[in-house]
């Protein structure tokens, strides 16, 4: 009896899906017949289907997440906050994870799951839970946790569970990068009734991106994949023109968003391949690390922050001409630039108050507005989008403490250290060398753009946040295990710039 019990078991995931299939339809017939309806019946049986196809091959549905990014938006259901279709898929592929993991279908190497990287994210991820305990608002911080698991999952995990060969990263990045580039010609049609004007962009990206700020940061990100996925491709292919295209639209898009922080962090990202090249990395980290420590010591001493108040009548917002927009900034006039340094102040002075735990993940507002220090005031100081302290950085010391700002500071110096020593031992091998340069610079314009504002939960910028490190995962892998990427050529002395 029990041989003829243990032949009846499955034995493999297709003969598991077999059954539950067959068992689905049985409760949805019984379920038919005892409401008397047949649609009572075929609804399980979609849901076997659907269950059936995910479970057996889902990786459409990751490339489908990743197409459907840049047309992501935000629905408000109550006081919550979803963005449609990105953070279902989010959800779904969170639970094909975990049935691929626990049906042994696909696996994470050792290497991978033990990288320093995949560590440190998940000390980040404790950390967020014990500062949750401390939390001003607990509602908001398990908020927080659930959000950053469904993002960690799919484009962390996932992603080093597709990711077979180099040749695979472009797949990837060309999936947003198109997204991308149709909103930017939406945008263009749109923009250009109003003549192009700075004060018309954020009506033109209208209804897929929240302000212009994500508009920019989005086509800035994808620059570096495009250029150098045009650079991998072969002479005259097919790709090869697709990327150039790329280029152009979202150079012109970018030009066109009026986005100073954007803008400017391309010849950074440009600056940083150099520094690459030339193993300045640490040296260039050292002297930020330091200096971030000598001017938060000025400034804290006998309250010198003070001397850089704005005067609120002089501090406007040129929505009209963007030459008066970037005049202002440098003379400190410039609303949106002092209103930051109304934030970061009061930032500093919750950390102060908190300098372990934090207010707790997702609380800076309204918690900041108790901290505030009316000399920085401005016109847009009562904050009726419920924005944070455009910083990252200063968001990670005020709602994490030290403790959360340390270990995002150690990733970041982890993986951009990674990177260049990625870069100098991928010399024999130029495609993955360009992986490794469009994954980095990425990630340095998105660095760039925390300083200035606080981005990684945002769908379509946090998404190729995650991917990137994963690719560097990745890159360093196929370096270790020259089997594990099967399109890999001879070495050759081919620059890869």
């Amino acid at each position: 009896m029990n041989t003829w019990l243990t032949r009846l078991r499955p034995r493999d995931t297709p003969e598991r899906v077999f059954v539950a299939f067959v068992l689905l339809l049985l409760v949805g017939g019984v379920v038919g017949v005892a409401a008397r309806s047949p649609l009572a019946g075929v609804l399980p049986a979609l849901v076997a289907i659907g269950v059936g196809v995910l479970i057996i091959d889902w990786r459409w549905l990751y490339y489908l997440l990743l197409s459907t990014l840049a047309f992501s938006q935000e629905l408000k259901i109550g006081t919550f906050t979803l963005d449609v279709p990105s953070e279902p898929l989010m959800l779904l592929l969170l639970g094909c994870l975990g049935i691929a993991l626990l049906s042994g279908r696909i696996e994470l190497s050792r290497r991978e799951v033990l990288h320093p990287i995949v560590l440190i994210l998940g000390l980040m991820l404790l950390w967020a839970g014990v500062s949750t305990l401390f939390s001003v608002d607990t509602t908001k911080s398990v908020k927080y946790l659930l959000a950053k698991t469904w993002y960690l999952g799919p484009f962390l995990f996932i992603t080093l569970m597709l990711l077979r060969r180099p040749a695979d990263v472009w797949r990837v990045a060309a999936c947003h990068a198109g997204g991308a580039c149709v909103t930017v010609l939406y945008t263009a049609v749109r923009h250009a009734t109003v003549g192009f004007s700075f004060a018309g962009i954020n009506w033109a990206i209208q209804p897929f991106y929240i302000n212009h700020v994500i508009y920019a940061t989005v086509l800035a990100l994808l620059l570096p994949y495009a250029f150098y996925g045009r650079q991998n491709a072969a002479p005259g292919s097919g790709a090869r023109r697709w990327w150039q295209w790329a280029v152009w639209v979202l150079v012109f898009g970018l030009f066109f968003s009026y986005t100073r922080a954007s803008m400017l962090s391309i010849p950074i990202a440009a600056g940083f391949y150099w520094i690459m090249r030339l193993r300045f990395t640490r040296w260039v980290l050292l002297g930020a690390l330091l200096g971030v420590g000598a001017g938060a010591t000025y400034f804290v001493q006998q309250n010198n922050y003070m001397l850089y108040a704005p005067d609120f009548e002089k501090t406007v917002f040129n929505g009209g001409n963007f030459e008066k927009h970037l005049e202002a900034t440098y003379k400190l006039q410039d609303v949106s630039g002092m209103e930051r340094v109304y934030r970061w102040v009061a930032a500093a002075r919750m950390l102060a108050d908190k300098p372990v735990t934090g207010s707790g993940p997702s609380t800076f507002y309204p918690e900041y507005k108790r901290y505030t220090v009316k000399s920085f005031r401005t016109y847009v100081s009562d904050n009726p989008e419920h924005s944070t302290t455009h910083n990252y950085f200063l968001l990670q010391l005020a709602e994490q403490g030290v403790p959360g700002f340390v270990l995002f500071a150690v990733l970041l110096c982890v993986a951009l250290i990674t990177a260049e020593n990625l870069y100098h031992r991928a010399a024999g091998w130029p495609a993955l060398r360009r992986v490794v340069l469009a994954a980095t610079l990425s990630l340095i314009v998105i660095i760039f753009h925390l300083t200035l504002n606080e981005l990684i939960e945002v769908d379509k910028i946090g998404s190729f946040f995650f991917i990137s490190l994963a690719v560097l995962i990745k890159c360093q892998r196929w370096l270790g295990e020259p089997a594990a990427a099967p399109d890999r050529p001879l070495p050759s002395a081919e620059p890869a710039a």
